[in-house]
C-alpha cells in the first residue's frame, strides 16, 4: 500500500500556465523541507527537467499510452518512494488524450489511475463570470475526476480577483489561489516548446525561483498540502528495474566467460541531447550495464570501454556546426557502429548518425541526410518491428511518439526499423549491423526486455 499525498496540476486547454504553477508548487513545497516527487503526464522530456530543478529529484513521465494504464500507478510509486508529496503536471487539456481513443492517456486518465484530486490552473486573463461557467463544466463533466478546486492564473487585478472568486463561489468550486499576471517567469520556447534546462541553466534557475515566490505569493499552500492529503492510499506495487519475470522489470543480464561483468553503455547527453527517460538508466544498471554519460558537444572521446551507445532525443540541428565541428568524437561514433556494436538512436540521434544535418557533416553511420522543415510531425505512434535488431525481435509491438520538424531523405534504410499504420501506412528507421535508429521515441519500461537484450549484445 502507497499512501503518498499528491496533486495533478490540469488546464482547461495548453497555455493555461500548468508548467509555470506545477513548477513553482513544487519548488516552493521543496523549499519548505518536503520530499517532493515531480511527475509529468505525458511523452514531454522538457518540462521534467524544470520538475528535477525545482525538487532536486529525477523528472518522471506518466504516459498511459506508451507504456499502458496498467504502469502509471506502479512507476509513480517507484519515482515517489519516499516522499512526503507528489504533484504531477497535466498536458493539454484535462480531458485531451489520444485522439479518436477517448480518455486515453489524458489527464483526467491519469488522475483517475492515482485516485489524485485535481486542481485546474485557469487563465482568468479575458473573463470574470463566466470562470464559473467554464469551471462548472470541467468538473461536472466526468464525476470520476475529482475535480477539488482552481487555481487562477493571469489575474488583472485585485477587484478582478474578487469578480471571479464570487463567480466561482456559486458553484461552490474552492480557489486556492490567484497569480497576478507578471512578466518574472517568462521561459523561452521554440519550435518544439520550452528551451531545456541544460540549455539555460542560471536562467531556468531563475524561472523557478520566480515561479516559487509567485505561487508562495499567491497560493494557499497548506490547504494545497491538505488538499493532497485527502488522496486514498494506492495499492500497486511499486515498479521496480530489476525484479525478474514481474511486468514491467528487466531481467539481469547472463554473464559470459571472459568478458566483462559490467559492459560500459555510454548514454549522450549534454545540452543537444536532453530527451531521456530516468527509467532507461535504471534498466540499463539493472540489466547488468555501466552507465556512462557523455556529451557529444563537448567531448572528443567516447567513455572508456564503451560497449554500447544510446543517442536520445534533443535538438541536434541547433548545435549542428559545434556538432559537426567535434570531428573526432564523429569518427568514434562511426568507428563503433562498424565494429557491430550496440547503437540504439532515437530522434535527435537519429540525426546525428546521419551523413549530414543541414549540409553539416555528421556521423556518417547512416545513409541519408537530414534538414530542418517548416512541417512539424507529431503524434502517438503504434509501431511493429519489421526485422530483428538490437532493440527487439521481429514482430515486437511498441507504442512510441513522433516529434519532430525535420526530413530524411532517403527516410528509412534497405532494412527499416519499424511499420506503421497511423497517420498513414508506411516504414521508418534504419536496422544496420548492431545500429537501430528511428524517430521514434520509446519508452522501455513498456518492454524492458530492450535494456536486456542490449546488455546481452555486448556480452557476447
Amino acid at each position: 500500500m502507497r499512501n503518498v499525498p499528491r496533486l495533478v496540476v490540469a488546464a482547461p486547454a495548453s497555455g493555461s500556465g500548468k508548467t509555470t504553477v506545477a513548477t513553482g508548487l513544487m519548488a516552493a513545497f521543496a523549499e519548505r523541507g518536503l520530499a517532493v516527487s515531480p511527475h509529468k503526464v505525458g511523452p514531454d522530456y522538457i518540462d521534467p527537467g524544470y520538475h528535477a530543478l525545482a525538487t532536486g529529484r529525477p523528472g518522471r513521465n506518466l504516459d498511459a499510452y506508451m507504456c499502458g494504464p496498467e504502469l502509471v500507478a506502479p512507476l509513480f510509486a517507484h519515482g515517489a518512494a519516499g516522499c512526503e508529496l507528489a504533484v504531477v503536471e497535466g498536458v493539454m487539456g484535462l480531458f485531451d488524450g489520444v485522439s479518436g481513443a477517448g480518455e486515453l492517456a489524458s489527464t483526467a486518465h491519469v488522475a483517475k489511475l492515482l485516485k489524485a484530486p485535481v486542481v485546474l490552473v485557469v487563465d482568468a486573463s479575458s473573463q470574470s463570470r463566466s470562470v464559473a461557467a467554464l469551471v462548472h463544466g470541467f468538473a461536472s463533466f466526468d464525476p470520476e475526476v475529482r475535480l477539488a478546486g482552481v487555481i487562477l492564473n493571469k489575474v488583472g487585478s485585485e477587484r478582478h480577483e474578487q469578480l471571479l472568486r464570487e463567480a466561482l463561489d456559486e458553484v461552490g468550486v474552492p480557489v486556492y489561489g490567484a497569480l497576478h499576471r507578471t512578466p518574472q517567469v517568462a521561459t523561452p520556447s521554440r519550435h518544439l516548446g520550452l528551451v531545456p534546462v541544460a540549455e539555460r541553466s542560471t536562467e531556468a534557475l531563475d524561472s523557478v525561483r520566480a515561479s516559487a515566490a509567485m505561487v508562495r505569493e499567491g497560493c494557499d499552500l497548506e490547504g494545497l498540502l491538505a488538499l493532497a492529503r485527502t488522496a486514498p492510499p494506492l495499492f500497486e506495487e511499486a515498479w521496480q528495474a530489476a525484479d525478474p519475470g514481474a511486468r514491467g522489470t528487466a531481467r539481469p543480464a547472463t554473464t559470459h566467460p571472459h568478458t566483462p561483468t559490467k559492459p560500459v553503455v555510454a548514454v549522450a547527453g549534454g545540452a543537444a541531447f536532453t530527451f531521456s527517460y530516468a527509467e532507461h538508466t535504471e534498466l540499463l544498471e539493472a540489466a547488468g550495464a555501466e552507465v556512462a554519460t557523455f556529451d557529444p558537444l563537448n567531448d572528443e572521446r567516447l567513455p572508456e570501454g564503451t560497449a554500447a551507445l544510446v543517442i536520445g532525443g534533443g535538438f541536434p540541428e541547433v548545435y549542428a556546426p559545434d556538432l559537426s565541428a567535434n570531428e573526432q568524437l564523429r569518427k568514434e561514433v562511426a568507428a563503433l557502429a562498424g565494429t557491430g556494436a550496440p547503437v540504439v538512436a532515437e530522434c535527435a540521434g537519429l540525426l546525428y548518425l546521419a551523413r549530414s544535418l543541414d549540409g553539416r557533416a555528421m556521423c556518417g553511420v547512416l545513409e541519408a541526410d537530414a534538414r530542418m522543415s517548416g512541417r512539424l510531425t507529431l503524434g502517438y505512434r503504434d509501431a511493429v518491428a519489421i526485422g530483428d535488431s538490437v532493440l527487439a525481435p521481429a514482430g515486437t509491438r511498441m507504442r512510441g511518439h513522433e516529434f519532430h520538424r525535420t526530413v530524411l531523405e532517403p527516410g528509412a534504410g534497405p532494412a527499416p526499423a519499424w511499420g506503421m499504420r497511423l497517420p498513414a501506412p508506411r516504414v521508418e528507421g534504419f536496422v544496420q549491423q548492431g545500429v537501430h535508429a528511428s524517430y521514434l521515441h520509446t519508452h522501455w519500461a513498456a518492454l524492458p526486455d530492450i535494456a536486456h537484450r542490449l546488455v546481452e549484445r555486448c556480452l557476447r
